[in-house]
């Protein structure tokens, strides 16, 4: 399986989605957009992304709130939710993770920084990707590997 791991990136400004999404691509993600929480919840659920990267601080639903959304629902509770926010990394590190996230990069990140960072939620996206395609083919994790 050689398929490009999919980010759905929640940014409400403009700015920094463009340059976060262009860098991603370039790094050789696909990459999924979103300005706000509602539309985050919408494309997750429809696009099912490897990992999300989320703004805490959002118009409308805020990160928060839609990651305790995502979370609640079963067909949505195993994404890979990781907070990406201008807050103070230690409280809102754990704020971010009891509303459900499963990591917290601080921003200001310049692009570069941001993909080492993600590396290891990346790591876990790719064993759990594994893991699918091997229950598909009907091999349980004790099987040989292909």
């Amino acid at each position: 399986m050689n398929e490009r791991l999919l980010i759905l990136l929640v940014e409400d400004y403009e700015d920094a989605r463009e340059m976060y999404r262009d860098y991603l691509e370039f790094s050789g993600f696909r990459v999924e957009t979103a300005g706000d929480g509602q539309t985050a919840i919408l494309k997750a659920r429809e696009h099912r992304p490897d990992l999300i990267l989320m703004d805490l601080s959002l118009p409308g639903i805020d990160g928060w709130e839609a990651t305790r959304c995502l979370k609640s629902d079963p067909d949505t509770a195993a994404l890979t939710i990781v907070a990406l926010s201008a807050h103070a990394p230690s409280a809102e590190g754990d704020r971010a993770r009891k509303a459900g996230c499963d990591g917290f990069i601080a921003k200001p990140c310049l692009p570069p920084d941001l993909i080492l960072q993600m590396a290891p939620y990346l790591s876990a996206a790719r064993a759990d990707a594994a893991d699918a395609a091997d229950a598909a083919a009907g091999r349980g994790p004790d099987s040989p590997k292909r």
